[in-house]
């Protein structure tokens, strides 16, 4: 149940097991491997996940429901939005203003 939470979580955030073992400075057969649920997770690595995905240890461990706002089903954007997040402050400004009126644009364009 927890592996499968992870992996959930994981996905949901567009990542792969790769880019979450490089985060966690783990291999990554060991994510697969709670993934899995063959190994047992221990308090720190339950707090590392939590932390990597922005949740609750509650949530990582099936305590509380997941938060549904802010997680994207669709990698793609997700990773687009990583990389907006790490440009500097004046790019993103313009790109949000870019993005804004694009938006405006299809509003009013669409039934």
């Amino acid at each position: 149940m927890i592996g499968k939470r992870l992996r959930e979580l994981r996905k949901a955030r567009g990542k792969t097991q790769v880019e979450v073992a490089e985060a966690l400075a783990i291999p990554q057969a060991l994510v697969s491997e709670y993934e899995r649920g063959n190994v047992r997770l221990h308090g720190a690595i339950v707090a590392a996940f939590a932390k990597l995905f922005a949740v609750s240890a509650d949530e990582v461990l099936g305590l509380r429901a997941p938060k549904t706002n802010g997680s994207f089903t669709d990698r793609r954007f997700f990773r687009r939005l990583e990389r907006i997040e790490k440009l500097p402050r004046r790019s993103k400004q313009a790109l949000l203003k870019t993005i804004d009126t694009y938006l405006v644009g299809a509003e009013k364009s669409s039934p």
